[in-house]
C-alpha cells in the first residue's frame, strides 16, 4: 500500500490540497506544480521529523516525480486547446532528459539540501524579476537552431532537477524571449514536463538506492504515498487549469508567474535558514 496506512488522516488531507492546487496551476502556468510544492512538502515532511537537509531532498525528488503524471494530465488539456509547439518540444526534449540524468543522479546527492534551497529560491527569484520588468524580445529573435536548443535543454533539465520543478521557470521566458507567444510558451513547457520528470526522476532513483527510508514508504529520496496522494490530486485540477491560460490576458498570465515565483523564493529562503 506505498506506506499510505501509516499516513496521519490530516497529512492526506494537506496532500490532497496540495495536489489540487498544483494541478491547477500546472494547468494555468505550465509550472508542473513543483515550485510550489517543493517548499509545502518540506514543511509537511519536516513536521514528521525528518531532518531539514533531507527533508529538501525528499520534497525535490517526491515533486519532480509527481509532475509524470501531472504533465500528462495538463499537456492533454493544452494540445487540445491547439497551445503546444510539438516542434520546440521534440528540439528542445533531447537535451533535457541528457541534462535531467546528470542533475538527479549526480549534482543533486552532492549538494547539500541548504544549498539548494538557497539555490532555489535565488534562482527562481531572479526569474520572476526578468518577468516583472517585461522586457520585450527583439522582434525578428527565433528559437536557435539545433545546437543552440540542445544546450539550452540540458540547462533546463539540469536545473530543473536541482529544483524539482519541471522547467517552466526556465523554458516559459526563454520561448517567450524568442517570440514564443505565451499561451504557446506555457503548453509546450507542459509538454516538456514529461522528459523531465522522468529523466530526473530516474536520477533520484539511482542517486538514493542504498538510503534507508527516511520515513515508511520512502525509496530513497522519493515519499511514495505523498507522490500516490498528490499525482491523483493534481491530474484532477491541471484541465481546468488549462482552460483557464486560454482567456487569462498575457499581462496578467506574466505577473501571475512572476509573483508566484516571488513568493515561493522567499519561502524557500525562510526554510534554508531555519
Amino acid at each position: 500500500m506505498l506506506g499510505l496506512l501509516d499516513i496521519p488522516p490530516l497529512l492526506i488531507v494537506e496532500l490532497l490540497a496540495l495536489g489540487m492546487v498544483a494541478g491547477f496551476l500546472a494547468g494555468l502556468l505550465g509550472i508542473g506544480g513543483g515550485m510550489m510544492m517543493v517548499p509545502a512538502m518540506t514543511w509537511l515532511l519536516a513536521q514528521r521529523g525528518v531532518d531539514s537537509g533531507m527533508a529538501v531532498k525528499m520534497a525535490i525528488a517526491t515533486s519532480m516525480a509527481t509532475i509524470l503524471f501531472t504533465s500528462i494530465s495538463s499537456v492533454r488539456a493544452h494540445h487540445r486547446l491547439g497551445a503546444v509547439r510539438w516542434d520546440i518540444a521534440r528540439r528542445l526534449s533531447p537535451g533535457i532528459v541528457l541534462g535531467g540524468l546528470a542533475s538527479g543522479a549526480g549534482a543533486f546527492a552532492l549538494i547539500k539540501g541548504q544549498g539548494l534551497a538557497l539555490f532555489f529560491a535565488a534562482f527562481i527569484g531572479y526569474m520572476a524579476l526578468n518577468m516583472l520588468r517585461d522586457k520585450k524580445p527583439k522582434p525578428g529573435r527565433e528559437m536557435p537552431g539545433a545546437l543552440g536548443t540542445t544546450s539550452v535543454g540540458a540547462g533546463i533539465g539540469f536545473l530543473s532537477g536541482l529544483v524539482g520543478a519541471g522547467g517552466a521557470f526556465m523554458s516559459v521566458p526563454f520561448m517567450m524571449w524568442c517570440n514564443v507567444p505565451p499561451r504557446h510558451a506555457v503548453g509546450t513547457s507542459a509538454a516538456l514536463g514529461f522528459p523531465i520528470a522522468l529523466a530526473s526522476t530516474v536520477g533520484y532513483m539511482v542517486a538514493g538506492w542504498q538510503l534507508p527510508p527516511a520515513l515508511p514508504g520512502a525509496m530513497g529520496y522519493v515519499y511514495l504515498p505523498a507522490l500516490a496522494i498528490v499525482a491523483v490530486a493534481s491530474m484532477s485540477l491541471a484541465p481546468v487549469g488549462a482552460r483557464m491560460a486560454q482567456t487569462v490576458n498575457v499581462g496578467v498570465l506574466r505577473r501571475l508567474f512572476a509573483v508566484m515565483l516571488l513568493a515561493l523564493a522567499g519561502s524557500m529562503l525562510y526554510r534554508a535558514f531555519v
